[in-house]
């Protein structure tokens, strides 16, 4: 299933090359696995020190973990795009990924054609 809602970016391996080359702006982001199944995502937003660069940075320190690739949208408008992004994982999974911990009732509801 496919539209312009999903995050359809290609995945990127998560390493320090990659990461270090990542502008320093205001965004979106998802982490996966090996396989390309979402793990978590995330945003950089007004506290990030360099934006989406610094986000993905703290991931590559997280050791034994099962993040391998990443995939990012710069967006000013990251809240809303990042509220907008759980609730299109929910609508396909009946959950959050696994490594968020937002509660099902913060969210709103999306019904994807």
């Amino acid at each position: 299933m496919s539209s312009s809602i999903h995050l359809d970016k290609p995945w990127l391996e998560l390493s320090t090359e990659i990461v270090s080359e990542l502008p320093g702006q205001l965004g979106v982001y998802q982490l996966g696995n090996e396989a390309g199944e979402v793990l978590f995502i995330g945003y950089a937003g007004g506290h990030s020190r360099f934006g989406l660069r610094s986000e993905l940075a703290q991931w590559l320190a997280e050791p034994d973990s099962e993040v391998r690739k990443f995939r990012c949208e710069v967006n000013m408008q990251y809240t809303t795009r990042y509220q907008e992004l759980l609730m299109v994982y929910v609508a396909e999974h009946d959950r959050v990924p696994v490594r968020n911990s937002e509660s099902l009732a913060e969210l709103g509801r999306l019904k994807l054609a």
